[in-house]
């Protein structure tokens, strides 16, 4: 691959530091799939698309659609996280992260310091992914926090 110009680099960081950071769910199909999954036609699909993304709810491009924060809204799905810390049994760390990745949760870090992992998970998931984290043998101890607002 070729490296960045420093052109290319500068727009990257512009786009990124005056960028806001969004939470939206992205499905990459194909409009005729989608419109088989649902049963209705593509010409029906297309109006009901093109609605949704005139309200910003979705946004649309080559072969995705993305679900946005105002989408989520109107689902009733949070757009603030909820984070989990968890301590592992060191004997157990290889286990307890091999789980973790078959939870329902956003994303997943093993960090250093007084805990070892971060889970972020959708507020909405929270309780289910605790009583799963629960069962897990070689979790010691987690702590919850629940977001309020985004700040930045």
């Amino acid at each position: 691959m070729e490296p960045l110009t420093k052109r290319s680099i500068q727009l990257l960081k512009t786009l990124y530091e005056k960028g806001k950071s969004t939470n939206t769910y992205t499905l990459r199909v194909k409009q005729d799939e989608l419109s088989g999954q649902l049963g209705v036609s593509r010409q029906a699909l297309n109006v009901h698309l093109r609605k949704l993304k005139s309200r910003g709810f979705i946004r649309t491009g080559r072969g995705f659609i993305d679900v946005t924060e105002k989408g989520l809204t109107a689902l009733g799905v949070s757009t603030t996280p909820a984070f989990i810390l968890l301590k592992v049994s060191p004997i157990k760390r290889i286990h307890v992260y091999e789980q973790i990745r078959d939870l329902a949760v956003s994303r997943a870090f093993r960090i250093a310091g007084e805990v070892d992992a971060l889970i972020q998970v959708e507020r909405e998931n929270l309780d289910e992914v605790l009583k799963k984290l629960y069962s897990i043998d070689g979790i010691e101890d987690t702590r919850s926090y629940v977001t309020i607002e985004v700040i930045k």
